[in-house]
């Protein structure tokens, strides 16, 4: 585990209800390359506060790192509603041409 890694799990640790936080790890894992454990800390973030608008596309590019489109188009449809109840026209825009490039994708599949 990286020196990163370390020190956000002890912020988690003593802020377990902290969104940027659990987003951080995930984050880092995906970006070291570990998506298990990327996809499992964005999914615990999912659940634990879905408003949380940013994990949308970064679970959807994982997703579609590892081919799967179809899940892609699925995680970017759910965070554009959330984009559109918080008013989040950037994340909007962000996941609208995120989720055009994934559905492209599934159609060349």
């Amino acid at each position: 585990m990286t020196d990163r890694l370390q020190q956000l799990f002890s912020f988690l640790e003593k802020a377990p209800e902290e969104s940027f936080t659990r987003y951080s790890i995930a984050y880092e894992y995906l970006r070291q390359g570990d998506l298990i454990e990327a996809e499992k800390h964005f999914l615990t973030l999912k659940n634990n506060d879905p408003d949380y608008v940013g994990l949308y596309y970064h679970l959807g590019k994982l997703y579609a790192m590892q081919e799967n489109h179809e899940q892609a188009v699925s995680i970017y449809d759910e965070g554009l509603e959330v984009a559109a109840r918080v008013e989040d026209s950037h994340a909007h825009g962000e996941l609208m041409r995120a989720r055009q490039q994934a559905q492209d994708e599934l159609e060349d599949w």
